[in-house]
């Protein structure tokens, strides 16, 4: 076993980070990431012919930030990649009845609502400006999103806004989200949005980069398929994959935490009780190339607001970023958190297509199988965690019952759920401690 060699199991933004923390100390790690690309949820892909190396990546799960993720904007700077940075207010809508209506942290926006009554918008954005100045959720812990959201917005705005936004995220179990998971969507929001010209990738391309300059490993196309503790003194543990077995004096594993439990026998069941915890739906996103535009109002983010829509929003990429940079592509996703058994999280793009194709007909009358030039189709389990109020009490420390095998994932950056920035912030704070001994 190698000296303070360290296996980091997930090749997402929290792993990649944490590893480079952890190489730049002068470790030796090795990266563990089943996908064949680096990023996790914020990885890309090349949008271009076949084969086509130089073409601008493209996120797999609509991306952006806002101007308060200072951790990722820090990291982006520190990898000097910060002049590929630039900020945006584009139109982010929400349709109600049959009509997009732009709806952001701009309050003339909220003014404007005309399905809601003066009165009911007043409601709405004196609520938006708690949550936007309350500086802690702890005043909201205990209290589901459905009723406060009703009890201080109003029932009118609960129903043509904030109910179809829950429950076209969560489902059936949208009256049981925490308030405090809302309290982080709209505190940390801002207008202006920023993206990185040539795709998000290029971060995890980068860390990846650094983190091999320094001696360190990044596998891709490694599943890690259990975690053995070899029961010696330094608490050494043994990394199986289909590369085989190597041994590490320190695990960190950034998967879900049953995921973890689910590859390492050895946790005891009082752990497991309380942390092998929780439901999560899966992401799916349908992309469009179309040679024109799809939305009204040069929108960039639809929220569907209305019944009867297959897909939670549809993102215009294009009226956000230039199709120039796309080779005049106009490129549109239709997103969608779907229970782990829904089929659409299997389906082809063709067959996703065909299930999403009324409602964007719906959306666009004129819109024609014709404007498509190309589509793919992504999805990925685990993605959207059901944050309850029960939640904080099953988020994990990152020390778990066996030596040196520490756990570092989404759940523990509660009230948020996931995110680059609070990804990069877990690994920045974890590799901190780690270092500090």
């Amino acid at each position: 076993m190698t000296e303070r060699s360290t296996a980091i199991l997930g090749g997402g933004a929290l792993g990649l980070t944490l590893a480079w923390r952890l190489a730049q100390a002068g470790e030796r790690v090795v990266v563990f990431e089943r996908e064949q690309e680096a990023g996790g949820l914020a990885a890309g892909f090349r949008v271009g012919a076949a084969g086509e190396v130089a073409a601008p990546w493209l996120e797999k799960f609509y991306h952006h930030l806002f101007a308060t993720d200072r951790d990722a904007i820090a990291l982006i700077e520190e990898l000097g990649l910060g002049d590929k940075l630039t900020w945006r207010a584009p139109n982010s809508s929400m349709l109600i009845g049959g009509k997009p209506y732009r709806l952001d942290s701009d309050p003339r926006s909220i003014l404007a609502l005309s399905p809601l009554s003066l009165l009911d918008r007043l409601r709405l954005g004196a609520g938006g400006a708690i949550l936007k100045f309350l500086p802690s959720p702890e005043p909201l812990a205990g209290a589901t999103a459905a009723s406060w959201l009703s009890r201080w917005m109003g029932r009118p705005a609960y129903e043509t806004i904030w109910k179809p936004m829950l429950e076209g995220k969560f489902g059936a179990r949208a009256d049981e989200i925490a308030m405090p998971w809302m309290w982080a969507r709209a505190h940390y929001r801002s207008l202006r949005l920023g993206y990185l010209h040539g795709g998000f990738q290029q971060i995890y391309e980068a860390l990846a980069a650094g983190i091999v300059a320094r001696g360190g490993e990044v596998r891709l196309g490694a599943e890690v398929r259990a975690l053995t503790p070899q029961g010696q003194p330094d608490g050494g543990l043994r990394v199986s994959s289909a590369a085989g077995e190597e041994d590490f004096a320190r695990v960190i594993s950034t998967l879900p935490t049953r995921v973890t439990c689910r590859i390492t026998p050895d946790l005891p069941a009082d752990y497991r009780a309380r942390y092998e915890w929780g439901e999560a739906f899966g992401a799916h996103c349908l992309i469009l190339a179309l040679d024109r535009s799809l939305l009204p109002k040069h929108i960039y983010w639809l929220a569907i607001g209305d019944a009867g829509y297959p897909f939670l929003s549809a993102i215009e990429h294009t009226n956000f970023i230039g199709p120039e940079e796309y080779g005049g592509r106009r490129l549109v996703y239709f997103g969608n958190y779907v229970p782990m058994d829904h089929p659409v999280l299997r389906e082809t793009p063709e067959q996703a297509l065909a299930r999403y194709l009324p409602g964007i007909q719906r959306l666009n009358p004129a819109f024609e199988r014709e404007w498509i030039t190309q589509m793919w189709g992504f999805a990925a389990p685990w993605a959207q965690p059901i944050v309850t109020r029960e939640y904080p009490r099953h988020i994990p420390p990152h020390e778990t019952p066996i030596p040196n095998l520490y756990v570092a994932n989404m759940f523990q950056v509660y009230p948020q759920d996931r995110g680059q920035n609070y990804s990069i912030r877990l690994a920045n704070r974890l590799a901190a401690r780690l270092l500090a001994g």
